[in-house]
């Protein structure tokens, strides 16, 4: 049995996944701070209503296998290979027109790093969890 057969597990799965792709976009933000013109990237709120969704739908679920292909209801939530930056609101900006504020994107780095943690830690707990239900009695 694969863990990501197990919903706890693909939610956090799929979590972590958001967290990391935020972190890459905060990055490439703070890597283009001195760019001319440049407007800082977001990713939308992950959806943990929307992971259940997913989850909810199971494998057997329709599957959108062509570009012109409707969607069906339960796809309406995000996986974790569909996050897609969107463009912020403007807090400040600078004459060359670069509207990346340093110190936000290094408060919302430092919140996906805790996050991240957070959901890592989480993993490992379940995970411990289930190899001590594994295991044989009076061997623990």
């Amino acid at each position: 049995m694969d863990l990501s057969d197990i919903p706890l597990f693909a939610m956090l799965k799929s979590r972590m996944g958001y967290l990391s792709q935020r972190q890459r976009v905060i990055a490439e933000n703070v890597a283009n701070a001195n760019t001319p013109g440049y407007a800082p990237h977001e990713l939308k709120p992950f959806s943990f209503q929307a992971q259940v969704q997913a989850a909810a739908a199971g494998p057997g679920a329709i599957a959108v296998t062509q570009p012109g292909h409707m969607l069906p209801p339960s796809a309406a939530g995000s996986s974790a290979a569909s996050f897609k930056p969107v463009a912020t609101k403007d807090s400040e900006t600078t004459l060359d027109g670069n509207s990346v504020v340093l110190e936000e994107e290094m408060m919302k780095m430092s919140d996906a790093r805790v996050d991240y943690d957070a959901a890592v830690s989480f993993y490992q707990k379940a995970l411990n969890m289930i190899t001590l239900a594994t295991r044989a009695p009076g061997h623990g």
